[in-house]
């Protein structure tokens, strides 16, 4: 009897097991991609924390092809669908998928639903002189105050009067941004979501809408915007083509499809916060829940991109890892992003470069761009990396200062989230100079709030309740 009461307590033991082993492998898949690559990750609830699981992983780059730079959209697309079909490879099916990309690029389709070549990449030269001519049709000031966006002349709203001019405009019927596009490459469903809209310049920071008047104004057709589809809201399921491909179906929802706002979305942050993403940016700024329209911000280079529940992104974006992987590209990538970090603190170098400046955007080389900024052509390479590192920290000591000026705030934290939260120097050297406490914790940002966007769909949460979720599952602690 005993034998058998053991027996029975082995296989309720077993039974409790695979129940909660059934209960938690429900997965969501996020597609993250950036300016340099892109990658799958699946995410799970596991004991109340949010597991991560990278997946699949490919090369995306900005091409150059006949005097210009712009994105193989085509290759994007099959590298996601490659990705999705590695769940099924490893029997770890998501019941939904969402993807995220940068922002302001985007796709043009004709009448057919077929891409109007090429797609341009931001960093293409083609807009440099746009901005001044809008000046003449509408001044930055009331452009400002009414989408709330800093005038960039990459800003989707300068790419698309460049193509109003070259024709290009024409012959298209739908205009989507990159992580729309890729979801209509899923679905077959066209929409435009909401936090990457804001990011082209176009949408009014008042209504949350396209501004249909602004648009006009310009000559644009405004029958190529859809209406905004917010974060967290289902767009559709897989074609039959995509369920053919990938072995099973799923839902896509809209994440925040920018991936500033998604890496945004994950911080547990607070009015006494601002938050870093870094990766081939620096986007620095805080969560307010209404815009700073006041045009000195503006002019202090800031702007307020639209987050989840319509929550504004007031920041300033600073070309940030940028700099390394292109100074480590020009080395022949003979040294480790470890190895450069120590060059640079071993430097006693103190001179500055605006992070920003047009030399630094898209140079044939990074460290001749630097030396020329700093007047001199032999700078040692330990030297050029202690400026960037030393550059990066003042201007975000400069970013917080604004941000404590605009949005009435005292900021004691600074919370750094992405690849570039891995930087222990920078992390150092920013603490330092801005006198904050800098947090670390939270590497995959970007793709942590694109699964929270996902969580929040399917358990029916808002966004409060969603980064409960981030404090249980990681770590935030100081940096130095």
């Amino acid at each position: 009897m005993r034998y058998k009461n053991h027996r029975f307590s082995d296989f309720l033991s077993l039974f409790v097991s695979w129940k909660e082993m059934t209960i938690i492998m429900k997965y969501y898949l996020a597609v993250d991609i950036g300016a340099s690559s892109g990658r799958h990750i699946l995410g799970s609830i596991q004991s109340g924390k949010l597991v991560l699981e990278e997946i699949y992983r490919f090369e995306n780059a900005i091409k150059e092809v006949d005097g210009n730079l712009i994105w193989d959209v085509e290759s994007l697309a099959e590298n996601v669908i490659s990705g999705i079909a590695k769940c099924k490879e490893l029997d770890k099916i998501p019941e939904t998928v969402a993807i995220d990309t940068w922002g302001v690029d985007y796709v043009l389709l004709n009448g057919e639903k077929e891409e109007i070549k090429p797609t341009f990449a931001y960093r293409d030269s083609r807009t440099n002189e746009i901005p001044q001519e809008i000046d003449k049709i509408i001044s930055r000031k009331d452009l400002f105050e009414r989408t709330g966006i800093h005038a960039l002349n990459y800003n989707s709203i300068y790419q698309l009067y460049c193509d109003k001019k070259s024709g290009k405009l024409d012959k298209a019927k739908h205009f989507m941004m990159i992580p729309d596009y890729l979801s209509y490459k899923l679905t077959g469903v066209m929409a435009n979501e909401y936090t990457n809209a804001t990011t082209s310049g176009l949408v009014n920071a008042k209504t949350n809408q396209w501004d249909y008047e602004l648009i006009d104004t310009l000559g644009l057709d405004k029958n190529l915007f859809l209406s905004l589809s917010k974060p967290a809201a289902e767009l559709g399921v897989f074609s039959k083509e995509i369920i053919e491909k990938v072995g099973f179906e799923a839902t896509v929802i809209h994440a925040p499809s920018h991936d500033t706002a998604s890496a945004v979305a994950s911080c547990p942050i607070d009015d006494n916060s601002v938050y870093i993403s870094s990766g081939t940016w620096s986007l620095i700024g805080t969560e307010n829940k209404n815009p700073v329209l006041d045009f000195d911000a503006s002019i202090n280079g800031f702007s307020n991109e639209g987050g989840v529940e319509y929550r504004f992104r007031f920041l300033e974006n600073i070309i940030g890892m940028w700099f390394f992987q292109n100074i480590r590209k020009n080395l022949n990538k003979k040294y480790t992003y470890d190895e450069m970090m120590f060059m640079a603190k071993e430097s006693n170098y103190e001179k500055l470069i605006n992070p920003n400046d047009s030399s630094f955007m898209a140079p044939e080389n990074m460290v001749d761009a630097i030396r020329t900024y700093l007047g001199d052509k032999d700078l040692p390479i330990g030297d050029v990396l202690k400026s960037v590192y030393l550059s990066l920290a003042h201007s975000y000591d400069d970013a917080v200062k604004t941000i404590e000026k605009y949005s009435n705030k005292q900021i004691d934290n600074i919370l750094i989230v992405g690849g570039g939260s891995k930087d222990t120097y920078l992390n150092e050297i920013t603490s330092k100079i801005t006198g904050k406490k800098v947090l670390t914790g939270l590497s995959e940002g970007t793709a942590t709030g694109n699964l929270l966007a996902q969580i929040m769909y399917c358990e029916n949460i808002g966004l409060d309740k969603a980064r409960e979720i981030i404090k249980k599952s990681f770590e935030i602690k100081e940096a130095c």
